[in-house]
């Protein structure tokens, strides 16, 4: 692949795509201790970057080949990305997702223009069928990510960040395929070497920070992460030699890292960012970063997220940035005792959000009662004042692992 791969890229997708501008963020620079400016993709057509790859990819076939039907397989941003790339060269889309995909997803790649088949309970069970259907219809496949057509629509995203901000010092990047950090990656050193380029994924799906160490692919057996859009086992190959080549660094995230700062990212830039897309910022916040005083982009590569799936994440990064809290304390079982504890939450200023007894216990006497307490307070420090009170008064205040504080 060259550079003129990348911007022929750009001229196909430059009537298509959105320029998303370059934001620079006071509240989050303040936070992390750079310059921090924020590449919203999340705000690009179908919601992501993925539109990119599979523009170019079709685009680029449509040139030399009288392209008629396309496969793909996907359970998220690809399949849209594909389903309105095929829609706008007046191409057939067949898009094979699996039995569990939400029906938001599948009905957003349908309106798209796309044949959606679910297939399998599983991604690899979807591409399967896909091949299948690709030699079935003498179709062509269209993949996610482990491709120099899809790699160099998504390296585009790099050109437009370096036109809007130059002297960038780093960049980081989410990855699971690897398509959009291959991309980017090869853009920025051939442009501007000196700029860093970070690659950031999720701490339980790390097959290319694994694959970063050992300088060659490595895929994992299992996956567990909130971030489903970078929840890969298998990366690409091309992709993994991209990104050995060119990346600067590899680092994971929390999940709890990164449901904070989708909490962050909606309470001050009214964005909604799906988890895969918002582990860059995730990563500036964390304080992992070697980098101070430097200005650094994060690229938000996409904001769908399953209207579903969102008050579990909101309600985990209250959680992880202490403003909810959970725990238990044991109580007299007599009349009058949830007033009396009602009244010390009241006057301390936590809002209690719900409530459950536990008589059953066999760590607590006959006459008294556990009491299980979701409640919402200001932070941290809130929090321990309340508990201290609470102690103060005589009560037993029992954590468990995940909400101590």
């Amino acid at each position: 692949m060259e550079m003129t791969d990348v911007y022929a890229a750009k001229k196909r997708l430059s009537s298509t795509v959105h320029h998303t501008d370059l934001q620079h963020s006071l509240t989050f620079s303040n936070i992390s201790g750079n310059e921090i400016y924020l590449k919203p993709e999340n705000l690009q057509k179908t919601g992501s970057f993925k539109v990119r790859g599979a523009y170019n990819k079709i685009s680029k076939l449509s040139e030399t080949t009288h392209l008629k039907t396309v496969v793909a397989s996907s359970a998220g941003n690809h399949a849209q990305g594909v389903a309105y790339a095929a829609a706008e060269r007046g191409i057939e889309a067949i898009i094979v997702m699996p039995q569990s995909t939400p029906i938001a997803k599948v009905t957003a790649t349908q309106n798209y223009g796309a044949t959606v088949v679910l297939h399998g309970d599983f991604y690899d069970d979807a591409y399967n069928k896909a091949l299948e259907i690709t030699k079935e219809k003498n179709a062509v496949f269209i993949p996610p990510f482990d491709d120099e057509d899809i790699i160099a629509g998504q390296g585009t995203v790099a050109l437009e960040m370096l036109d809007d901000e130059p002297d960038l010092d780093a960049i980081i990047v989410p990855a699971g395929g690897g398509g959009l950090l291959a991309g980017v990656a090869f853009a920025v050193k051939h442009i501007n070497p000196k700029i860093k380029v970070i690659g950031v994924q999720a701490e339980r799906a790390n097959a290319i920070v694994r694959s970063f160490e050992a300088k060659k692919r490595i895929c994992s057996d299992n996956i567990f992460t909130i971030a489903d859009g970078i929840a890969v086992k298998n990366p690409g190959e091309l992709t993994v030699d991209f990104i050995n080549k060119y990346v600067d660094e590899m680092l994971t995230v929390t999940d709890d890292e990164i449901a904070s700062t989708i909490i962050h990212l909606i309470e001050r830039t009214k964005m909604i960012v799906e988890p895969a897309g918002a582990t860059s910022l995730a990563l500036a916040l964390s304080g992992k970063l070697k980098e101070k005083g430097k200005k650094i982009a994060c690229l938000l590569s996409g904001g769908n997220i399953d209207v579903g799936f969102m008050n579990k994440i909101i309600e985990k990064g209250l959680v992880s940035r202490g403003r909810q809290m959970k725990f238990s304390v044991v109580l007299s079982d007599k009349p009058g005792s949830l007033s009396d504890f009602s009244k010390i939450m009241s006057k301390n200023n936590a809002n209690i959000i719900s409530v459950q007894y536990d008589r059953m216990s066999t760590e607590i006497h006959l006459n008294e009662t556990i009491l299980h307490i979701a409640c919402e307070v200001g932070g941290f420090d809130h929090g321990k004042k309340v508990i201290s009170n609470l102690e103060k008064n005589g009560y037993k205040v029992i954590f468990n692992e995940n909400n101590a504080l």
